[in-house]
């Protein structure tokens, strides 16, 4: 693989179907590095993971990080997310444990050296049970991708910044790191993007270059709307400008998540071009 420049320029993609006909989709749109999703339902097994580390190869394209997602998680809304994404909810807590730790494996597999996932919505309280066992199993989560030499990256959004970096030094583990979507702190409406980068901008491994509008007012409990990058209220000519002054090194992840194929591909193109001429 040839080493990445700084703040190259990556997609954020999902696995299935073919692995080498996914990866040369990603790569027309003029990107050779990204990140993986690994939806809830794809088997972990040796022939995946064979499947995906001679396409990589072949295709000579880089991934940065696996992102789990998990069966029965739904994003409709905003109390939807609250009762079934991520390591919240208590009924499926097990079983996405053990998924998380079969993520980490399938990474290793590849040689990719992160692992990342959305944990869900952080309690404020820090003595409800629910916020006790999640920095329990974030920390197991942890501690089993270091033996991997990984990092667990948790992503931004669904809780204020604030609170997600009480929740990080709670945890205590070094290789707990930040996948930064400045889009999802407006979508949820949890607080400025370019002000909660300057308070985890520390932490912060990876981002998305996602963009998207605020909840509408008249509809509580409402996402707000995800826009093509630069057409929304995240500024996107700040968030990189704002990453070259705290020393981000990293790849700029365009992820874009729309159901239409051909325009999300059309939309993609679009914002590769606008990050190459604002990284400079």
């Amino acid at each position: 693989m040839q080493p990445l420049r700084e703040m190259e320029i990556g997609v954020m993609f999902w696995a299935g179907g073919d692995p080498r006909a996914t990866l040369r989709e990603v790569k027309s749109l003029g990107v050779r590095v990204g990140q993986l999703g690994v939806p809830g339902s794809l088997p972990l097994d040796e022939a995946t993971a064979s499947s995906w580390k001679q396409a990589l190869e072949a295709e000579q394209f880089t991934l940065v990080t696996v992102f789990a997602a998990y069966e029965g998680e739904s994003y409709a809304d905003i109390p939807t997310v609250q009762r079934t994404v991520g390591f919240i909810p208590p009924a499926t807590r097990a079983e996405r444990e053990a998924r998380t730790y079969a993520i980490s494996d399938f990474a290793a597999a590849l040689g990719v050296p992160s692992i990342a996932c959305h944990i869900g919505f952080v309690p404020d309280d820090t003595e409800s049970p629910d916020y006790k066992a999640v920095r329990e199993m974030v920390r197991r989560v942890a501690d089993y991708a270091a033996r991997h030499g990984q990092t667990f990256a948790l992503e931004t959004g669904q809780e204020p910044a604030r609170v997600l970096l009480r929740f990080i030094e709670d945890v205590a583990r070094p290789n707990v790191r930040i996948n930064f979507d400045p889009a999802n702190m407006i979508l949820y409406g949890t607080g400025d993007p370019i002000e909660a980068l300057d308070l985890l901008g520390p932490l912060v491994i990876s981002v998305h270059c996602k963009d998207g509008d605020w909840p509408p007012r008249d509809r509580p409990g409402a996402l707000g709307v995800e826009r093509p990058l630069g057409q929304g209220s995240v500024g996107i000519e700040r968030f990189i400008q704002k990453l070259k002054q705290l020393g981000y090194r990293g790849t700029l992840n365009i992820e874009r998540e729309i159901e239409d194929r051909e325009q999300r591909l059309a939309d993609i193109r679009m914002a590769v071009q606008l990050l190459e001429r604002l990284r400079g």
